[in-house]
């Protein structure tokens, strides 16, 4: 699949993995992590486990990018958790 289609997938799956696990990133930040959540998971089943096609979109390829979102949203928030206890304070 292109990396034009791995965005638009991305995007996507960055919706549906802010449905699952929650969060308050806002429109452009749920897209931006879910493009970053798609390459990234993209990459990791295309290049190091061999799995996936990259050809077009169809389910495979959107249950990849939805796994790489949910990744990248749960680094996301370990990462930043630190920040939003300290603000409140």
């Amino acid at each position: 699949m292109s990396i034009f289609a791995w965005i638009v997938v991305g995007a996507v799956a960055g919706y549906v993995a802010t449905l699952i696990l929650g969060g308050n990133e806002g429109v452009i930040g749920t897209i931006l992590l879910g493009i970053v959540g798609g390459l990234v998971g993209g990459y990791v089943a295309f290049n190091v486990f061999h799995f996936g096609t990259m050809d077009g979109i169809n389910l495979e390829s959107c249950v990849v990018a939805t796994a790489g979102a949910l990744a990248v949203i749960v680094t996301w928030h370990a990462l930043t958790s630190g920040r939003r206890s300290r603000a409140q304070l």
